[in-house]
């Protein structure tokens, strides 16, 4: 018999161990439960290296306590048990480091743009916690299959929330394509997290330069901030600049001024 290894992720003690034991009575289920993020990718890599891994996680849409999607992904390697991580955040750290995992979000009740970004992170599944057990074993076996789950209450908001998503990432890439081969190695810079004067360096160019650089960036983006570019060039796909360079410095704003 193949066996399902699941991995339970909620702070709330109670409720984890109690799916956790309603699981585990399934004959082809091993299940395991963590009470954090870093704790769930603690589990996670432990498993791995042992050549075990998890084939599905079940995640708290409110792990944390913190709004999903405002955290920037967590890093898979994380060792940090008193730091907090989202449920969002995990689904985006977990797909980046182990994509063969699939995720299915459990939350307390519907939201249409939550269940977006968990969608757009990398959840297989959205399920509210109050389901009935076979229901949430038919979408554990529905994602193994590469298949979505989505409550039917919930499709048409995703869909309007995954559409209007696309569309801002299609406006944020046009803008970008109107930056020079230049603009967009700065732009690449301050994704990176360089100042100006870092910038300058990298580039070798003068510190001048780079400043006139940078504001025609803001310009041509339509947003008066690095950090604003920073988020546009993200959401048209902007990777950061290989810092494998210079040493990187912070992104520093002052008054909405670049420093």
């Amino acid at each position: 018999m193949v066996r399902i290894r699941v991995l339970v992720v909620d702070d709330h003690r109670i409720f984890a161990e109690s799916l956790a034991a309603a699981l585990a009575a399934e004959p082809d289920v091993d299940v395991s439960a963590a009470g954090s993020g870093p704790a769930a990718l603690r589990c996670l890599e432990r498993a791995a290296s042992e050549g075990r891994r998890f084939d599905v996680l079940l995640v708290d849409a409110d792990l944390g306590g913190h709004v999903p999607g405002t955290r920037p992904a967590a890093p898979v390697r994380s060792g940090d048990e008193d730091g907090l991580v989202d449920g969002i955040s995990l689904v985006t750290g977990v797909r980046s480091g182990q994509p063969g995992v699939r995720i299915i979000v459990l939350a307390e009740k519907d939201d249409p743009r939550r269940a977006a970004l968990a969608l757009s992170a990398g959840a297989s599944g959205w399920v509210a916690k109050d389901c009935s057990l076979s229901r949430l074993l038919s979408v554990i076996r529905g994602v193994l299959r590469d298949e979505t789950h989505l409550p039917p209450a919930l499709l048409t908001g995703v869909l309007r929330e995954l559409t209007a998503a696309r569309k801002h990432r299609t406006e944020s890439e046009l803008l970008v394509e109107s930056l020079t081969p230049r603009e967009r190695e700065v732009l690449r810079c301050m994704v990176a997290g360089l100042g100006r004067k870092a910038v300058a360096e990298r580039l070798y160019l003068s510190p001048h330069t780079v400043r006139t650089h940078m504001q025609n960036v803001l310009g041509k983006l339509g947003v008066h901030s690095t950090l604003a570019a920073v988020a546009l060039a993200r959401r048209a796909g902007v990777g950061p600049a290989d810092l494998d360079g210079p040493s990187a410095g912070d992104v520093v704003e002052r008054g909405g001024q670049l420093a």
